[in-house]
């Protein structure tokens, strides 16, 4: 799964034939990779409809775990940008119910964070070595919102110690958590902590979703060995 067609377009690629299924204003696409039938899908950008596409994903196509793959901002000073980085927890950042006596981030029945599973996260770390790529790990903070305001990521630091940003995870999170599905989330970081840009955007997210895609498929590969 991916916010965006760019971000599952390579991994569509990899595929000779797929089928295609129009459903809840969305499209899916569904396959087979080895032992395993995939559903791929991108869910267009912000927590809404990362949540609906999520949700579909388990209960329509009946998924026992969701890898998520795409692009985030950096905030924390060791990243720079193309590096990877897999979530251990998420967060949603721009949640304020504080005027009630909660922590930011929390919503009543809820918590601030929720982990992914340690069991893909642990896969991630070997696929990595295989494939030569330095993994990072940490908290990913989930908004509605692009986040330019260096005063913004730096109080988005200090609360939740985050240390990249982005507008799906912590829903998909949720969606999953509730649901009791495995899941894990893989970001390849757009922009750093500093502001700088460095390369062209569309460039990148074409270069790193390639780079996501063969991680992902690697890891879908050895899923159950």
């Amino acid at each position: 799964m991916g916010a965006m067609r760019e971000e599952i377009d390579p991994i569509l690629e990899n595929f000779e034939s797929y089928k295609t299924f129009e459903y809840a204003g969305n499209v899916f696409y569904t396959c087979t990779y080895g032992a395993h039938e995939l559903v791929i899908a991108y869910s267009k950008i912000g927590k809404v409809f990362s949540a609906i596409t999520a949700s579909v994903m388990i209960e329509r196509f009946g998924a026992q775990a969701l890898l998520f793959s795409g692009v985030a901002g950096g905030i924390s000073k060791e990243l720079k940008i193309g590096d990877l980085i897999m979530a251990s927890a998420l967060c949603q950042h721009d949640v304020d119910i504080t005027a009630f006596g909660h922590p930011y981030g929390f919503i009543p029945e809820g918590s601030v964070m929720i982990e992914t599973d340690s069991d893909l996260r642990s896969l991630a770390a070997e696929v990595a070595v295989d494939m030569d790529i330095e993994l990072y790990e940490g908290i990913i903070a989930t908004g509605d919102q692009f986040v330019a305001s260096s005063e913004r990521k730096e109080w988005i630091e200090k609360t939740f110690n985050a240390d990249a940003l982005e507008m799906e995870g912590a829903s998909v999170a949720c969606v999953c958590h509730n649901f009791g599905i495995p899941f894990f989330v893989l970001r390849a970081i757009s922009d750093s902590a500093d502001g700088e840009a460095g390369v062209d955007f569309d460039t990148f997210l074409q270069s790193s979703a390639q780079v996501s895609a063969k991680f992902i498929l690697e890891m879908v590969k050895r899923i159950g060995d």
